[in-house]
C-alpha cells in the first residue's frame, strides 16, 4: 500500500537538485548583474551617522569593475535569495558553492586580544 509522503520525508535527491538549481539560478543572475561575480561580501557599515551597506563583487581574479547600480542589484537578490539571514552581520556569498556564510573578522587566537574568559579556554 502506498502511503503519501509528508514534507518531511522528500525524497533526498530532488531537495539536492532544487539546491543545485538555486545555486545555478543566483550565480547566472548574479553574472548578468556583473560579468565575472563569483563571490558578494556584504557589510553594514556606519558612515557619518548613517546606516550604510557596503557590497564588494569578486570574480575568480579579483573585483569586478561594476557601477552603483550593480552593487545594489546583487545586494537586493541575495536579501530577496535569503530572506531570513540576517543582514545587520557581514556576509560572504560565494555563487560556486551557493553558501551564505558569516564574515566577521578574527585575530588569531596566539595573539591573545581575546580578553572574555570563554576564549581563553
Amino acid at each position: 500500500m502506498n502511503t503519501p509522503k509528508g514534507t518531511d520525508n522528500r525524497d533526498p535527491r530532488a531537495a539536492a537538485r532544487r539546491r543545485a538549481q538555486f545555486v545555478e539560478v543566483v550565480a547566472r543572475q548574479l553574472d548578468q548583474i556583473a560579468p565575472g561575480t563569483v563571490r558578494v561580501r556584504v557589510v553594514p557599515i556606519t558612515h557619518k551617522g548613517r546606516a550604510r551597506t557596503w557590497v564588494v563583487l569578486d570574480s575568480a581574479n579579483g573585483p569586478v569593475d561594476a557601477n552603483l547600480d550593480a552593487h545594489r542589484a546583487a545586494y537586493g537578490l541575495l536579501t530577496r535569495a535569503f530572506p531570513n539571514a540576517d543582514w545587520t552581520r557581514a556576509r560572504t556569498y560565494d555563487a560556486r558553492t551557493g553558501e551564505l556564510a558569516l564574515d566577521e573578522p578574527a585575530a588569531p587566537a596566539a595573539l591573545g586580544l581575546d580578553t572574555t574568559p570563554e576564549t581563553r579556554q
